[in-house]
């Protein structure tokens, strides 16, 4: 009876600390019981939630147990840093998630079979790849995308479904291979297709400097939330294409953050910086 007497002279005494309590503690719980649910752990929210009210039980000053009553109390606690320490991938994308602009949420909500250190070796192969080719002026187009590609762009080229490497990027974009002029469609670790066709870009405002290869690349971002990374034939010069704007003269530093804020590996810089861009 203690613990509802005590919510009694709570209310009466200060009902606005009351309810923000009351408040925070639910969405404390839901948030925790979501994100369980989330990575098909719920089955946790049954061990969690028992002890949590055991806790409250014992953390009673009539009972007088100090030591156990004192760590039950800090049932919540403990289950945070469980979850923090079962899903540290999971945990990290959320952080990463919320300190990135709304129209960038999907590269952190998007659900890879891999892990993280895959993703970012293959990061790591794909930029080696494109400064290779930039080194020898081999052109290249290369989207990467979280979502699921439409069928008739994959259609248009060859469906591989292969592991991706640096040689395998190179082997395909070398000049004398059939599938070289095409787009090479990625999703995580894997190369989906090669050879694909894009649509091109109508905009007046692209460079004309800038031939087709780059149109195209500007065309799909156009269309679908993808990036592109371009490597010009003709200078070598490595750049990016997404949400329709091309940004020119990638290192391999430059483009390896732009791969990781792709797949959902890093925070994205606030909108003022990323409207610059282009």
């Amino acid at each position: 009876m203690w613990f509802f007497e005590n919510i009694k002279n709570k209310i009466v005494g200060n009902p606005v600390t009351f309810a923000l309590d009351v408040v925070l503690t639910a969405l404390l719980i839901y948030g925790i019981i979501a994100f369980l649910k989330k990575n098909n752990a719920v089955r946790l929210v049954l061990y969690i939630l028992p002890f949590t009210l055991i806790g409250v039980v014992l953390s009673s000053p009539k009972l007088d147990m100090l030591v156990s009553g004192k760590i039950l109390s800090y049932t919540v606690v403990f289950a945070i840093l469980a979850v923090v320490l079962l899903f540290p991938q999971e945990t990290k994308r959320g952080l990463l998630k919320l300190a990135s602009p709304k129209d960038t949420h999907e590269a952190y909500a998007t659900e890879y079979a891999v892990s993280d250190d895959v993703l970012h070796h293959t990061i790591s192969e794909i930029v080696r790849a494109s400064q290779n080719m930039a080194k020898k002026n081999v052109g290249a187009l290369i989207v990467i995308t979280t979502q699921e590609v439409p069928e008739h762009i994959l259609e248009s080229g060859t469906k591989l479904d292969s592991i991706l490497s640096c040689a395998l990027l190179e082997s395909i974009f070398n000049t004398k291979a059939p599938l070289h002029d095409g787009a090479v469609f990625v999703r995580g670790n894997r190369i989906v297709a090669a050879g694909c066709f894009l649509p091109l870009s109508q905009s007046t405002t692209i460079d004309k400097e800038l031939g087709t290869r780059h149109r195209a690349a500007i065309g799909v971002t156009e269309n679908y939330n993808v990036l592109t990374i371009i490597v010009s034939e003709e200078t070598g010069v490595i750049s990016t294409a997404q949400h329709g704007r091309i940004n020119r003269y990638y290192d391999s530093q430059m483009l390896t953050e732009k791969l990781e804020q792709a797949y959902g590996l890093k925070a994205v810089k606030g909108g003022k910086n990323r409207k610059k861009e282009g």
